[in-house]
C-alpha cells in the first residue's frame, strides 16, 4: 500500500468523527461480550474444579496471585500499546503505529520468560510456604505448573487483541477472545474428568485447557491481524528495539501492570488472613472472585472501546467528544454495576450453587456476598475513571486509586476487622476501602480535566 493510499484509509478512521455513543457502543460491545464469556470461562473453570474438591477449589484460589500477575503484564502492556497507537493514529503518525505495534509483540516475549521459569522452577516453594495441606499443595502445583510454563499464548494472544480494538477493529478482537473462550469451556470437562477416552488429569486439564484456549486465541488474533487490520503493518525484517517507543508504551503499561499486580499482592494477603479462619473462607473468597469478575469484565470491556476513542481525540485534539465519551461510559458503568449488585443481594445461594458449595460454605458465602457487593456501584466510575488516565497518559493516576483501593486501606481494614474473631466483619473492608477509592478517583479525575482536557478547548485541532 502506498503512502497516499495509506494516509486516506487513516483519515477515515471512525474514532474522530462517528457520533460518540453509537462509536462507544460499536467498540465496546463487542469487548464486553468477549469479557463476559472470559469471565464465564474463568467461573466454568472453578465450577468443574469444585466437583473435585473443596480442596481443590482452594489450590486455584492460592494459585490466582500469580495467574492474575501473569495477566496484569500480558493486559498491561497490551494496554500500553493500544493507547500509543491510538493516539499515534489520532496525530496521523503512521510510522509510530508500525512501531508500536513490533515494539509490543517484541515486549510481550520478553514478559513471557520470567514467568516460563517460574513455572519451572517457583511452584512447588510457592505452595508449600501458602498452605500444609498435601492435597491443596499438588492440586495447585498442577494447576500453576502448566499455566505459566506455557503462558506465551495468553501473553500474545493479550497483545494481538489490542492490536484491532486500537484501530477500531473491536469486533474482530471479540471473535479472537470468544473463540479462546468457547475452546477452554468445551475442554475443561473433557480434560478434568477424563471424557471421551482422554486420561482424568483433574486440576492440571483445567489447566492444559486453559492454555489450548489461549493458543486458540493466538491463531485467530494473528490472522486477524493480518487479513483486516490495514492501518498496522508488522514487518520484523531488520526490526531493532526502539526505546523511546519502548518508553512511552511503558509510561501507560507500567502504571497499568502495577495496578493489576497489586490485585496479586492484595489477593496473597487475603488469602492469608482468611486461611487464619478456615480453608473455607479461602474457597469463598475464590469463589466470590470468580462471580465479582461476571460484574466487572463488562466494565473493562466497555474502557477497552472507551481508550482508543479517548486517546485518538486527544491526539486529534477534540475535547467535546473526550468529555462526551467519558460522561456515556459512566452512566453505563453504572447500571451494569447495578445489575450485579442485585444478583448478589437477591440470589447469593443460586450463584454460590455453582461452586457446589458445602453447607459450611453456603453459610459463609451468603453473607459474604451480601456484605461485599454494595461496593460495586462505587467501583464503577472509578474504573471507568482509570481507563481514562490511562488513555490520557496519566496512569499514575490509575496506580494511586488500585494502591488505596487494595493495599493502603482494604488490607489493613481487613486485618483490623480479622481481630474482632469474625471472619463476616473482614468482607466490610470491601466498602470501607472503595469509599475511599472514589473519593480518591473524582480528585484525579478534576485534576486531569483541569490541566489536560480543558486546555485543548483554547488550542483545539488545526
Amino acid at each position: 500500500m502506498n503512502e497516499t493510499k495509506t494516509a486516506a484509509v487513516h483519515e477515515e478512521n471512525p474514532m474522530g468523527y462517528v457520533a460518540i455513543n453509537p462509536l462507544l457502543i460499536k467498540l465496546s460491545v463487542p469487548m464486553m461480550i468477549s469479557m463476559l464469556v472470559q469471565a464465564l470461562y474463568n467461573i466454568v473453570d472453578s465450577v468443574f474444579v469444585s466437583r473435585i474438591s473443596e480442596d481443590a477449589l482452594s489450590a486455584l484460589s492460592l494459585a490466582f496471585p500469580v495467574q492474575n500477575l501473569l495477566i496484569s503484564f500480558a493486559v498491561g502492556t497490551a494496554v500500553g500499546v493500544n493507547a500509543l497507537l491510538s493516539k499515534s493514529l489520532g496525530e496521523k503518525n503512521y510510522e509510530q503505529v508500525n512501531r508500536s505495534a513490533q515494539n509490543g509483540l517484541f515486549l510481550s516475549c520478553c514478559t513471557f520468560v520470567p514467568f516460563l521459569l517460574f513455572g519451572l522452577f517457583g511452584t512447588r516453594a510457592f505452595f508449600h510456604a501458602q498452605t500444609t495441606n498435601a492435597a491443596i499443595r499438588q492440586y495447585g502445583i498442577d494447576y500453576l505448573g502448566i499455566v505459566c510454563v506455557l503462558s506465551i499464548a495468553c501473553f500474545l494472544q493479550c497483545m494481538l487483541e489490542k492490536l484491532l480494538v486500537a484501530t477500531g477493529r473491536s469486533f474482530y478482537a471479540m471473535i479472537t477472545q470468544l473463540a479462546g473462550a468457547l475452546t477452554n469451556i468445551i475442554l475443561d470437562p473433557i480434560m478434568i474428568f477424563g471424557l471421551f477416552g482422554f486420561p482424568r488429569m483433574e486440576a492440571a486439564g483445567a489447566a492444559i485447557a486453559t492454555v489450548c484456549g489461549q493458543f486458540v486465541g493466538c491463531v485467530m488474533g494473528i490472522y486477524f491481524n493480518h487479513r483486516v487490520n490495514q492501518e498496522v503493518h508488522m514487518n520484523f525484517r531488520g526490526f531493532r528495539p526502539h526505546g523511546r517507543t519502548i518508553a512511552n508504551i511503558y509510561n501507560v503499561a507500567a502504571p497499568s501492570i502495577a495496578m493489576q499486580a497489586i490485585g496479586s499482592i492484595m489477593t496473597l494477603c487475603m488469602n492469608t488472613i482468611l486461611m487464619a479462619f478456615s480453608s473455607t473462607a479461602v474457597a469463598v473468597f475464590g469463589a466470590y472472585f470468580k462471580l465479582q469478575s461476571f460484574v466487572f469484565m463488562p466494565i473493562f470491556g466497555l474502557n477497552n472501546g472507551l481508550v482508543p476513542i479517548v486517546s485518538f481525540n486527544y491526539g486529534a485534539r477534540k475535547p467535546e467528544r473526550i468529555m462526551k465519551a467519558i460522561k456515556l461510559a459512566w452512566l453505563y458503568a453504572s447500571c451494569i454495576m447495578l445489575l450485579g449488585l442485585l444478583a448478589a443481594q437477591l440470589a447469593p445461594n443460586v450463584l454460590l450453587n455453582m461452586f457446589d458449595a458445602s453447607e459450611d460454605m453456603m453459610g459463609l458465602g451468603v453473607k459474604a456476598l451480601r456484605i461485599i457487593s454494595p461496593h460495586f456501584l462505587l467501583a464503577g466510575i472509578g474504573v471507568v475513571n482509570s481507563g481514562v488516565f490511562q488513555a490520557l497518559g496519566q496512569g499514575i493516576y490509575s496506580l494511586l486509586v488500585s494502591l488505596i483501593r487494595q493495599l493502603v486501606v482494604l488490607i489493613p481494614a481487613a486485618f483490623l476487622l480479622s481481630l474482632s474473631g469474625d471472619v463476616n466483619m473482614v468482607w466490610w473492608s470491601f466498602l470501607i476501602s472503595e469509599s475511599v477509592a472514589l473519593a480518591a478517583s473524582i480528585f484525579f479525575m478534576t485534576r486531569a480535566n483541569k490541566k489536560i482536557i480543558q486546555p485543548l478547548y483554547q488550542h483545539p485541532e488545526a
